[in-house]
């Protein structure tokens, strides 16, 4: 039986996921690409039931077990993951090169055709277009090319030999079908054999133990969960888990290590005779927002009469926000009373604490803020954001009050957004205060310097780690969320690269920032003048604030 590696030059590729109910729109798609009459094919990934002559394929962190629907399909893998994203209060996952290379010559092994990666080069979400909700800005993947598109050493260099050492083996891949030894348990070999040619991989599943593999006339030592490379069925060119590429830690230099820092303070929202958008009820976010910005204001106000027993017995009322996520901003009449987040396993929240109110009338501001928009689940575009209640206010003369179905108003965005205080032209528009006036470790902050572009070419990236949580802007352009106060939660044992891997085996910088460093691409830089614009929803530091080069 003749198996070939290479269909044609080109494929395209439909990224498909979809379950039952879409069955129907599959077929209709398939049929759409199809009809295009392209002269090449057409693949579906996780998508088993993809319509003739669309090939189905595997997107996963191992695909050797996996079958095309029909068996005239190739075997092939369109996401191989190289790692996985960095969530906002999550640790960063690395998947080891041991790894990495297993699961490849293992799918290879197995009459495998194709390999993608995903991610092959790591990226950046510039703006507000981070993959999810909760997702970093950084979206380096572990990627074998970082996020700066330097080497990520070993893995760069191991996957490199892994590939050479498959190369090797072509002319026997192409021509026929493997034969499988079984040698001992958890240990045998794939022979592709011709009259020829011959290459085989020798594999030991076993996650504890190396072992002593008779094959042929050698012995042949492989290690735990790795597999040989035998381009000739003689010599060892290649093992999974003998990586010779140096391991390789990236450093962050400065090369500015303070900015002249000028800022600005917005005046939180509250509700007034004049807003434009009320109701009697609490709105959805992006419902309102229609994702136009990050920010809502729901703002509503609370009569509170003198004969109020808490103002004479000092015990605050508690107010109770629940939010269907993903971060809120209590104010009460202008000062900020407390903050509340979810995560990426749970973005619901509630903010539950003791609030300062005066007898008369008191402004009530919630500054919800969306961190991305959901991108995969069961009918992900009906999930919510926003305070969708109930609001309550407890500990009055009447017990407790709720103000879910009272009046609020709504505000989209921040003032500095609306004036586009991130650009040039619309930071001239406010003062700015600076010297001993320079706000500091104050909610609702805009900042601004210039710089000079540093000499050289390295990648150059933001030190951030005194921040709390907002966006920055280099000459106009978003280079995405901040938010290093979200600190790293997690388990970052030891990671051993034997045994299967999820996006859970092996994290590090537990503790820490998820994302302490920020991408500035060069070529937004000009040699002189260049604008940097930080808002900072929380409260930081912007001395701390410095230019690095990765190296």
């Amino acid at each position: 039986m003749e198996r070939k590696i290479h269909v044609v030059p080109v494929v395209l590729f439909l990224w498909w996921e979809i379950g039952a109910p879409g069955r129907s729109y599959t077929r209709w798609a398939a049929s759409m690409a199809v009809a295009l009459d392209t002269g090449v094919p057409w693949v579906m990934c996780k998508q088993q039931d993809a319509p003739d002559p669309v090939i189905d394929t595997c997107n996963a962190f191992y695909c050797e077990g996996f079958t095309p629907n029909k068996n005239y399909k190739p075997k092939m893998w369109t996401e191989n993951w190289t790692g996985w994203y960095t969530a906002f209060g999550g640790a960063t996952p690395i998947r080891p090169a041991e790894d990495i290379a297993f699961s490849v010559a293992r799918f290879i092994q197995n009459r495998g055709s194709f390999v993608n990666y995903y991610m092959y080069h790591g990226g950046t979400n510039f703006g507000r277009t981070a993959a999810g909700r909760f997702i970093a800005t950084s979206y380096d993947y572990d990627a074998p090319l970082d996020e700066y598109g330097l080497p990520n050493e070993p893995k760069w260099t191991h996957l490199r030999d892994l590939h050479k050492a498959i190369k090797q083996c072509e002319p026997s891949l192409v021509a026929v079908d493997p034969t499988l030894i079984l040698i001992a348990n958890n240990i045998e070999a794939h022979v592709y054999k011709t009259t020829t040619s011959c290459a085989a991989f020798l594999a030991n599943y076993n996650t504890g133990s190396s072992a002593k593999v008779r094959f042929g006339n050698g012995v042949y030592d492989v290690p735990a969960w790795s597999i040989s490379i035998l381009p000739d069925c003689k010599t060892e060119v290649f093992n999974t888990a003998k990586v010779s590429a140096l391991r390789f830690e990236r450093k962050m230099t400065p090369v500015i290590g303070r900015f002249g820092w000028l800022s600005f303070n917005e005046v939180p929202e509250s509700s007034g005779p004049n807003d434009r958008l009320t109701a009697d009820s609490l709105l959805e976010q992006v419902y309102v927002t229609k994702d136009s910005s990050d920010y809502l204001w729901y703002m509503t106000d609370v009569n509170i009469s003198p004969n109020e027993g808490f103002l004479r017995n000092g015990q605050s009322p508690v107010l109770t926000a629940m939010s269907a996520g993903h971060v809120l901003h209590v104010f009460i009449n202008g000062q900020l009373s407390g903050t509340a987040y979810g995560g990426l396993d749970n973005p619901k929240l509630t903010f539950s604490d003791s609030v300062k109110l005066r007898a008369g009338n008191n402004k009530i501001s919630l500054l919800s803020v969306a961190v991305g928009l959901p991108n995969v689940g069961t009918h992900f575009e009906k999930w919510n954001a926003g305070v969708l209640g109930p609001v309550t206010l407890k500990g009055l003369n009447e017990g407790t009050r709720d103000l879910s179905k009272q009046k609020w108003s709504y505000k989209v965005g921040l003032k500095g957004e609306s004036l586009s205080l991130h650009t040039e032209s619309g930071s001239s528009s406010v003062d700015w205060v600076q010297g001993s006036l320079l706000a500091v470790k104050q909610p609702l902050t805009w900042y601004k310097t210039t710089f000079s572009a540093p000499a050289g070419n390295e990648p150059l990236a933001l030190d951030m780690s005194t921040m709390g949580k907002g966006e920055i802007w280099i000459n106009g352009q978003s280079i995405g969320r901040h938010w290093p106060g979200y600190k790293a939660g997690g388990n970052c044992g030891a990671c051993n690269y034997a045994g299967t891997y999820t996006e859970k085996k092996c994290l590090t910088n537990c503790g820490q920032p998820s994302q302490r460093w920020y991408h500035v691409p060069r070529a937004w830089l000009r040699p002189g003048g260049n604008s940097l614009v930080v808002f900072e929803e929380w409260g930081g530091n912007p001395a701390g604030i410095s230019l690095v080069k990765r190296t």
